[in-house]
């Protein structure tokens, strides 16, 4: 997926309901995860991303600081998120447990 046209989440953007349910693409544009839920607002938000798995069943939640990933929105206005790490890097992060 080319991101270069996709336009970035500002801060006031980072919120729950604009961020659960983005898919989230690590290197090499793999589809590494998906946003489950939000702890805070903003940048300083926890953002859990459910990793692994087979439609919902088997992922394992992670948490990362948002602003450890790039949100944006596509031409479709649909919201995703890129990060560097693959998906064998989250999930060797400890599981997230509310």
């Amino acid at each position: 997926m080319d991101h270069t046209n996709h336009v970035r989440l500002g801060t006031a953007e980072l919120v729950a309901d604009n961020l659960e349910g983005a898919t989230v693409y690590g290197s090499n544009d793999q589809k590494v995860g998906k946003v489950d839920h939000v702890h805070g607002t903003g940048e300083t938000s926890t953002v859990i991303i459910d990793v692994g798995g087979f439609l919902g069943i088997g992922a394992k939640p992670v948490a990362v600081a948002a602003n450890q990933l790039d949100f944006m929105r596509d031409e479709d206005g649909e919201v995703h998120a890129v990060t560097s790490w693959t998906e064998d890097q989250l999930k060797e992060m400890p599981e997230h447990r509310d």
